[in-house]
């Protein structure tokens, strides 16, 4: 096949050059993001995994847009909670410490490897044993493990040193790898060669389910083989909205994420930032007061309505949107004018809350998108035997389970934060972004989208630039801001302002690619990998 062009973004440089691999071969953007996800389960281990979840955003060249859900579901039955493996793991992050539940009672049904098989099939160009072939490489020959991982992996390290299952996959020589040294994950390889040749049924019908099941039952979990046989990926139509003479396209219900985002985006359409500066006081007023209205809509029902088919719809109503557009108008108290005093109260530092999550954006010169956001949670510590593929911990995310943990009923798709997200410009795609980062995802995707389109940025800066995040009535602030010096009391409602001594993952990830309307040269291809997250991006 001939090569084609394209650009892919991504939180590793292997990722990236997977995807990228493909273009080569002449696959297209979703060749590229199956081949990148797989990758990432070598090199991103402590973010995703085939035992996680996801959804991918797909614009087809030559059909219509589809929200391809394999997100993780809740098993057809659960067990009493004093009979399950469902235990705290206490991660350090120097001036805090986090709960996370672990163990195979906080296992939900994995959807990754199923998603991405069942992707490939509908929409990918190139054969699956190439589009693999990169994933299965770095896995059996090894890639150096980088600085950001060696950090995942330390703060992670009391669930990765949880089981003898766990320690042997992320730290086989008996200690957890540092940046530098040679990473391989030999079972992995091996499991993805043989779903190559089984195909998806090899990980829900065949040995590696029963092993999965066998464990489960004997050990505490909750999952049946008919939990595994009966998982399918749901295609959904994406929910759409017009913004500044857009068309953004992201995850509808029952995620929460993207209806979200199109709330903010359409609270924020209701204010002229013509005469705005980006970072100036009035600026982070806005964005302030933006995400708080956001989390007042929230939980004034939306999450409770998440399963009725028209929850977007009326999360989206004008009627609806009105209230809340009304108390967006700036007080007229507040000035423009930056306070000459600095906050007296600044933190240097705080805990660095975990967001296990990646994002990988894949566009080409054919006119095809993909933008494919997947978790494994912070992982379960249970790792199916013999297979290199730890499983999943959604039923003991706390943000997954507002109602509280063993709340969740049975059969059900996880509702997600997750927000992979298309910008299309008279119908073409211009760029596919998202990001992870638990919670702070809507609000990473909300800044850039408006960097982009109401700051005219392009696309390197809207992602590096410095972003805020309002919840709980506190309000955190990156650096970079200029010298803005921010007076607390000109905020008009109650709460803690914390200014980030630098820019830090908390903030999320956007891997991002874009290009021009009709424009096919590589050169003409744009790309940011977040920092935040090591984020990279290639052109082919």
């Amino acid at each position: 096949m001939p090569k084609i062009r394209g650009s892919v973004a991504a939180g590793h440089a292997k990722t990236v050059e997977a995807g990228l691999e493909m273009f080569q071969l002449g696959g297209n953007a979703f060749d590229a993001a199956v081949a990148g996800v797989l990758a990432s389960f070598v090199v991103e281990p402590t973010l995703t995994s085939p035992a996680g979840g996801g959804f991918l955003l797909a614009h087809p060249a030559s059909g219509k847009n589809i929200l391809f859900d394999f997100f993780t579901q809740t098993p057809q039955q659960q067990r009493d909670p004093s009979q399950s493996d469902f235990r705290p793991a206490l991660v350090n992050f120097g001036s805090v410490t986090q709960e996370f539940q672990i163990g195979l009672g906080s296992v939900a049904v994995p959807g990754a490897i199923g998603g991405l098989l069942h992707l490939h099939r509908r929409l990918g160009r190139l054969p699956l044993k190439a589009v693999a072939a990169p994933a299965i490489q770095y896995a059996s020959s090894g890639v150096e493990f980088t600085a950001f991982q060696a950090y995942c992996f330390r703060l992670l390290a009391p669930i990765l040193l949880d089981s003898p299952g766990s320690r042997q996959v992320f730290a086989p020589d008996g200690q957890l790898p540092e940046a530098g040294s040679l990473w391989k994950m030999p079972d992995l390889a091996a499991s993805l060669a043989y779903l190559v040749e089984a195909g998806a049924a090899g990980f829900y019908q065949g040995e590696i389910a029963a092993r999965l099941v066998q464990d489960s039952q004997a050990q505490g979990g909750h999952l049946t083989l008919a939990d595994l046989r009966d998982y399918q990926v749901i295609e959904r139509s994406p929910l759409a909205l017009s913004y500044r003479g857009r068309t953004v396209l992201t995850n509808p219900p029952p995620s929460s994420g993207g209806s979200l985002i199109a709330f903010a985006l359409k609270l924020l359409e209701s204010v002229d930032l013509s005469q705005i500066q980006f970072g100036s006081a009035a600026h982070l007023q806005l964005l302030a007061r933006m995400m708080q209205q956001t989390n007042l809509a929230r939980k004034d029902g939306f999450d409770a309505n998440l399963y009725a088919a028209s929850a977007a719809e009326q999360f989206l109503d004008p009627q609806h949107l009105a209230t809340y557009q009304q108390r967006m108008q700036i007080d007229s108290k507040i000035s423009n004018q930056i306070s000459s005093d600095t906050v007296s109260n600044i933190l240097s530092s705080i805990p660095n809350k975990w967001g296990s999550t990646t994002h990988l954006s894949a566009i080409d010169s054919d006119g095809n998108a993909a933008s494919v956001t997947t978790s494994n949670g912070e992982g379960s510590a249970y790792v199916i035997p013999g297979t290199g593929i730890m499983t999943n911990n959604m039923l003991g995310e706390a943000d997954l389970h507002p109602q509280g943990f063993h709340s969740w009923q049975t059969n059900l798709r996880i509702s997600s934060m997750m927000a992979p997200t298309l910008i299309l410009r008279d119908g073409q795609p211009e760029i596919a972004l998202g990001s992870g980062g638990a919670n702070r995802i809507r609000t990473a995707i909300l800044q850039v989208i408006s960097n982009l389109l109401d700051f005219q940025m392009p696309l390197e800066q809207a992602v590096n630039s410095p972003r805020v995040h309002w919840e709980d009535q506190i309000f955190n602030v990156e650096p970079g801001f200029e010298q803005l010096n921010i007076d607390p009391t000109q905020f008009p409602f109650d709460e803690t302002l914390e200014l980030w001594s630098e820019q830090n993952m908390f903030f999320g990830g956007v891997h991002a690619v874009g290009r021009p309307a009709g424009q096919t040269a590589a050169s003409q291809f744009a790309g940011a990998g977040d920092p935040r997250r090591d984020g990279k991006m290639g052109v082919s």
